[in-house]
Parts: C-alpha cells; sequence; structure tokens
C-alpha cells in the first residue's frame, strides 16, 4: 500500500510539473527577425554610442521612446523587443547585449513569462541564468533588474509577480557588488493597493508617458554618469 501511494504521489507531481510547463510557449528566435533586423540598420544609419547603458527585455522597454531625452548626456541604448520572455532574452544575449561591450545592463523581462503560464520560480531560475550569463561575459558590468510591474490586465497574476520580484530582490540584497534591484513596481500602486489607471494606455499593460516619467524618477539615482 506505502508503495502504491508513493507511485500516485509521483505520477501526480510529473503531471503537474508537465502541465507547468506545457503551459509556457516554446521560443521561436524567428518571430523576432524583423526587430532585430531593425536594430541592424539603426546600428548602420547610427552608430550606437560607445559602451553604453543597455536597456533590455520587452516591450516596456521597447515602448519607452523618450529614453535619450530622459537619461540626456548618458549614452543610453534601448534593445528591447515586445512580448520577449527570459528565454528570448537568453537566447539573444550575445547579439544585443554582448555585442555592444555595455558599462550597465537594465533589465526588464518576467512579465510576459508570467502571463504566458511561467511559476514564480521559473522566473527567478531566468533571472539567475541571466545573471550566470553577465558574469560569465560580462563579469564587471552591473546589472539593474527593474522589478515586474503591476498591471490591470494581469491582476490576477500579480501574486506570482510579488513572489518573483520578492526572490529576485532577495537574490540581489545577497549580491550588492554587482546586481541592483529598482522596485518600479511599488509606486505603480494607488492608495487603494491597486495599479494606478493613469500610468496605462487603453491595454491596460503598455504604460502611458506618465508611467515612464515614473520610472525615470525611481532609477535615475541608479543610472550611471557617462
Amino acid at each position: 500500500m506505502r508503495w502504491v501511494r508513493a507511485g500516485a504521489l509521483l505520477l501526480l507531481f510529473t503531471v503537474a510539473a508537465h502541465h507547468s510547463r506545457a503551459q509556457t510557449p516554446a521560443i521561436n528566435p524567428a518571430q523576432w527577425a524583423a526587430e532585430l533586423r531593425a536594430f541592424a540598420r539603426q546600428d548602420s544609419l547610427a552608430p550606437p554610442p560607445r559602451r553604453p547603458i543597455l536597456f533590455y527585455g520587452s516591450s516596456s522597454i521597447r515602448k519607452w521612446e523618450t529614453l535619450r531625452q530622459d537619461f540626456p548626456g548618458q549614452p543610453v541604448l534601448n534593445r528591447g523587443f515586445g512580448g520577449s520572455r527570459f528565454p528570448d532574452a537568453l537566447y539573444f544575449f550575445d547579439k544585443l547585449v554582448v555585442a555592444y561591450q555595455p558599462r550597465q545592463v537594465v533589465l526588464y523581462e518576467g512579465d510576459n513569462d508570467i502571463g504566458s503560464g511561467a511559476t514564480a520560480q521559473e522566473v527567478f531560475q531566468s533571472f539567475l541564468a541571466f545573471e550566470k550569463l553577465m558574469q560569465r561575459k560580462l563579469p564587471k558590468v552591473p546589472l539593474v533588474f527593474l522589478a515586474i510591474k503591476p498591471s490591470p490586465s494581469r491582476w490576477a497574476l500579480y501574486p506570482k509577480v510579488q513572489e518573483a520580484n520578492r526572490l529576485i530582490r532577495e537574490y540581489i540584497a545577497a549580491h550588492p557588488k554587482r546586481l541592483r534591484f529598482m522596485d518600479v513596481a511599488t509606486p505603480m500602486l494607488g492608495p487603494n493597493g491597486r495599479p494606478r489607471p493613469e500610468l496605462f494606455v487603453a491595454d491596460s499593460l503598455h504604460m502611458t508617458p506618465a508611467g515612464y516619467e515614473l520610472w525615470k524618477g525611481v532609477m535615475q539615482p541608479l543610472i550611471s554618469k557617462p
């Protein structure tokens, strides 16, 4: 009886793990071909800054169209690609991060991972994989992680977001020499504890200029000087 019970538990865990993996879409590098061509064209028309502060990640970075105005006189470079998840950020690490030899990397990922079914622990493990790449290929370059934001359209997932942010924040707190955690998420909540509607466009996921203004204010003290 004991063996039967143990076997049933093992089967349950196996099915649960498989279900969790099945919820998360597989990586498809080809879907980003147009955005990579656009980056290459930008680089050919206007050479990127030498040793830039590289902003990398999903559409919350890609849509930050005022990045250069928000950090004037600083060599910022936007290499966000919309809809990306941590596996995409890892896949293109050499092409979109190492190739620019940045002085600092500012990363926003995890939002779409959780939106696609990833657990908080999976997001944390993906962050660790990204940080390991940084240590191996850019060992002297500091990494700034932007907290995953609370969005009205994904409010039901916010407990997962909070847990992922907590795991990453605690890890970063234990490695303060090379890592920084930027809490851009908490200021986006109103007095009622819900996302402030004026910070989001009609899709209730992406941000208005007011949202980016808030992020800029939080981040300014930790962005490297040129």
